[in-house]
C-alpha cells in the first residue's frame, strides 16, 4: 500500500507548479512592450531585474510544457485505478474537468473580451492578441481555441495549452479504460509521439501527449517502487539518472550540433520524469509551511488565467492616464506581480474553488448520488 493518499497533496509537485507558473508571467511581461501583436523597441535584456531572473525571462515559456508533465503525473497517480477499474465513468470525468476548468476560463474569457472592446477604441487595434471575432469567440467557448482550427491566438490566449490538454484528457480516459494500465501502453504512445515528430508533426497536441504520458510514467514508476522493497535502490537509480540524462542531452546537442530551441524540448522530456519522480514524495513541513506550498499550488490555474486581464487593464490605465506603459520600471514589475498573485488567491478561493463545488453538488443531485 502505498504511503501517499489519492487526495492529498504532493508538496514538492505544488512548489514545481507554482514556480512554473511564475516562469510564464515572466514570460509573458513582454506584452507591455507590444503594439497590437509585435514588441516594438523590445529588449530582453533591459527588463526589470533580468540579471536576477534572466532564467525566467528567457526560457519562461517552457513552464507550458511543464504544467503538461506535472497534470500527466498527477492525473495517472489520482485517476488511473478508478478509471482503468470503472469506478469513474466518462460522464463523473467529465465533471471533474469540466467543473476545474471552464468557470474561471469563462469568465475571463468575458473580462478580456469587454477589456479588448475598451483598448480597441483607445487605440484602434487589440492588446497582444488579434483574433477576438465570433469564430473564435465560439472556439473558447469550446475550449478548442488551439485544435488546429483558429486563425491565431484570441480572447484570453493563454487558455491555448489547457485548450491543447482538453484532447490528451480525452486520450487518457480512453487509453486506460480501453488498452489498460500497463506502463507498455504509455511508452507506445510515448513511441507514436516520437514517430510523429519524426515525420514533421508539428501541432502542440503531440507535444502535449509526449509531456502527459512521459509524466504518467514517472507515476507509474512511483508507485511500483514506493510498494518494492528496492524503494530506496530505485530512489538511487533515479538520482543517477538525474544526472546523466542532462549530460548525455548536452553531449547530443554538441555532437549533432542541433540548436537549442530543438534540444530543450527534448531535454525537459527525458528530465521532467526523473524531477517528478525524485520530488513526488512525502516532505514533512511545519503546519504554516504546507498551507502556504498548498496555496500556492492552488493559485496556479487562476494566476494562468488572469494575468493577461490584467496586463491589459493596466495597459488601459496607461492610455487612459495618457502615458507609455513603464515596463522598465521596477515598480511597475513588482506592481504586476502583486496584482496578479493577489488576485489569483482570492479567485480561487472565493470563484474558482465555490464553483467547481457548486457544479459537482449539482451533477451529483441529479445522478442521484
Amino acid at each position: 500500500m502505498s504511503s501517499h493518499d489519492k487526495n492529498s497533496k504532493l508538496l514538492g509537485l505544488e512548489v514545481l507548479r507554482f514556480i512554473s507558473a511564475i516562469a510564464v508571467l515572466f514570460w509573458h511581461y513582454q506584452h507591455f512592450s507590444y503594439v497590437a501583436d509585435k514588441a516594438v523597441d523590445f529588449v530582453t535584456e533591459q527588463q526589470p531585474l533580468y540579471h536576477a531572473f534572466a532564467l525566467f525571462y528567457r526560457y519562461g515559456f517552457y513552464g507550458v510544457q511543464i504544467f503538461w508533465t506535472i497534470s500527466g503525473f498527477i492525473f495517472f497517480w489520482k485517476y488511473s485505478s478508478e478509471i482503468g477499474e470503472g469506478r469513474i465513468g466518462a460522464r463523473r470525468f467529465f465533471v471533474l474537468r469540466f467543473s476545474r476548468l471552464y468557470p474561471l476560463h469563462f469568465a475571463t474569457m468575458l473580462l478580456v473580451g469587454c477589456l479588448q472592446m475598451i483598448y480597441l477604441a483607445q487605440r484602434g487595434y487589440y492588446f497582444v492578441y488579434q483574433h477576438n471575432d465570433i469564430k473564435h469567440l465560439v472556439l473558447n467557448l469550446f475550449m478548442a481555441s488551439h485544435w488546429g482550427l483558429q486563425d491565431g491566438y484570441s480572447f484570453n490566449a493563454p487558455i491555448w495549452s489547457i485548450s491543447v490538454e482538453v484532447l490528451v484528457y480525452l486520450l487518457f480516459f480512453l487509453t486506460l479504460r480501453f488498452a489498460g494500465r500497463s506502463p507498455w501502453v504509455n511508452l507506445a504512445v510515448l513511441l507514436l509521439c516520437g514517430a510523429g515528430k519524426w515525420m514533421g508533426a508539428t501541432s502542440p497536441v503531440v507535444d502535449a501527449v509526449a509531456y502527459f504520458y512521459a509524466g504518467g510514467l514517472a507515476a507509474q514508476a512511483f508507485r511500483a517502487l514506493e510498494q518494492s522493497p528496492m524503494r530506496a535502490r530505485g530512489r538511487y537509480a533515479a538520482f543517477v539518472a538525474l544526472i546523466l540524462v542532462p549530460l548525455a542531452a548536452h553531449a547530443v546537442q554538441h555532437a549533432a550540433h542541433y540548436p537549442k530551441e530543438q534540444v530543450i524540448p527534448l531535454f525537459l522530456l527525458a528530465y521532467l520524469p526523473f524531477v517528478l519522480f525524485l520530488i513526488a514524495r512525502d516532505f514533512q513541513a511545519p503546519a504554516p509551511v504546507q498551507r502556504v506550498i498548498e496555496a500556492a499550488g492552488n493559485m496556479t490555474y487562476s494566476s494562468y488565467l488572469i494575468h493577461f486581464p490584467i496586463q491589459l487593464s493596466l495597459a488601459i490605465w496607461c492610455n487612459w492616464q495618457g502615458r507609455p506603459i513603464p515596463y522598465h520600471s521596477v515598480k511597475f514589475f513588482a506592481l504586476f506581480m502583486l496584482l496578479t498573485l493577489v488576485a489569483a488567491y482570492y479567485l480561487y478561493r472565493c470563484f474558482e474553488l465555490p464553483a467547481q463545488n457548486l457544479i459537482r453538488r449539482t451533477m451529483s443531485r441529479r445522478d442521484g448520488t
